[in-house]
């Protein structure tokens, strides 16, 4: 285990555009002189080559999304695949169980009466 104030450094200069504007106007430097960090660092290492093209376009989403590295861009990208292969696989589930009760007005009207009846309870 190792003590570090970086990664509170690290986002104290990474851009936080996404973030609501109370927290943009925040600057969280000053706390990385009162706190230290401590965590285990599980990640490895893995060495990706791309055509001078990508690597410009990987470049400009950094800067222009916020993120502090390449590598914080592609762990994202990973993760994004990660849901939508997730997904894929709850739909193909779906599509293959048995077929049920059709879903249609009635359904839904007896959906909004149980909605109603338990909010009144």
């Amino acid at each position: 285990m190792s003590h570090d104030t970086s990664p509170m450094a690290g986002m104290a200069y990474q851009r936080i555009h996404r973030a609501p504007s109370r927290l943009q106007r925040w600057d969280p430097r000053p706390l990385a002189n009162f706190c230290q960090i401590s965590y285990i660092n599980f990640m490895t290492t893995m060495n990706i080559s791309l055509p001078d093209t990508l690597k410009a376009f990987v470049d400009q989403q950094v800067n222009m999304r916020g993120y502090g590295t390449s590598s914080e861009y592609v762990r994202e990208l990973i993760r994004k695949d990660q849901d939508i292969q997730r997904l894929r696989e709850m739909l193909l589930d779906g599509a293959s169980s048995e077929a049920t009760a059709p879903v249609d007005a009635i359904y839904f009207q007896d959906l909004r009466d149980r909605v109603t009846q338990r909010t009144r309870s």
